[in-house]
């Protein structure tokens, strides 16, 4: 309620009341019970708000701000942004993607900005996703060129790999790391928080992109010529590649759970590097070539 500074006249939103009684001067008030009972006859006449009423500022939303907050209106909000392609801004999510290579902390912190402003870790803005869709299906046509694949069998292999790949295996990869961490990681003290889905989906998003770039697209100059053929050299250089992406995966996904402030123990997902360099030592000393085993599983996609 905002108060004002006494001036010596009535406010106006209050007209004081004035009791006469015979023989006595006009200006003369009847008495101090009748003065407030007029008050507040009149106090009931303004507008006001209940001290319970959930506009308050007591932490209650009205059911209208309450529903903005919700999953499924966030969730709404996004898929309908999805096909407004001029309310996108595009030169941020490429802005996005090139930090994830040179900087990928700066990102997640865009993501803490993003929680002060709008209450929601995260994206609001499909932008990110769009970029990375044409990324996907540019690359994906240049492996089916790679490979040698008609056209037809390079239309199968973009819907497998869109569909499957990256939203099938992103769906299931994201909804299983946010069990996990609402279920394991977050603090004791914060129960009271937890881990968006969309924000567990974003962080998969952000750790697949330079997967992406790495396995489909730098990969490809190194196909032909270097890696398929069957030498040392060959499986070195693609297993590396393979290495430095897998690497890239886990430490983006990493940097994207220990941004939240309410979880613990988030180094435990750096333990998959024990793991992955392990099999990366087995596979070159066993000849195996990952990206000879990648190629072959395409061309079985598309029979």
């Amino acid at each position: 309620m905002k108060v004002q500074k006494a001036t010596g006249q009535p406010f106006p939103e209050v007209q004081w009341a004035v009791l006469q009684l015979p023989n006595q001067p006009q200006n003369q008030i009847y008495s101090e019970s009748c003065l407030f009972s007029g008050i507040g006859a009149k106090m009931k006449m303004l507008p006001s708000t209940s001290v319970n009423s959930p506009a308050q500022g007591n932490g209650v939303l009205s059911s209208r701000d309450a529903a903005r907050h919700t999953a499924g209106a966030k969730r709404y909000k996004y898929l309908r942004r999805l096909f407004r392609f001029r309310q996108m801004d595009f030169e941020f999510a490429a802005w996005q993607m090139l930090y994830l290579f040179t900087s990928p902390q700066r990102v997640y912190r865009n993501f803490h900005y993003r929680k002060q402003t709008k209450d929601q870790w995260a994206r609001d803005d499909p932008a990110f996703l769009v970029l990375l869709s044409i990324w996907l299906c540019v690359s994906t046509i240049g492996f089916g060129f790679v490979l040698d694949m008609g056209f037809f069998e390079t239309i199968k292999l973009l819907l497998w790999v869109v569909f499957i790949d990256c939203v099938g295996v992103g769906l299931l990869i994201s909804t299983l790391m946010w069990f996990i961490s609402n279920k394991y990681l977050v603090k004791r003290q914060s129960r009271d928080y937890d881990v968006e889905w969309g924000y567990a989906f974003d962080v998969h998003l952000n750790a697949f992109y330079p997967l992406l770039v790495i396995l489909h697209f730098i990969q490809l100059f190194f196909i032909n010529h270097v890696i398929l053929t069957d030498t040392f050299i060959g499986y070195l250089v693609g297993n590396t590649l393979w290495l430095v992406a897998v690497g890239y995966y886990i430490y983006v996904t990493f940097l994207g759970y220990s941004a939240l402030p309410f979880l613990k123990n988030t180094v435990i997902l750096l333990y998959p590097f024990a793991p992955l360099i392990l099999l990366y030592g087995l596979s070159l000393a066993l000849g195996w070539n990952f990206t000879h085993t990648l190629c072959s599983f395409y061309k079985y996609r598309v029979k």
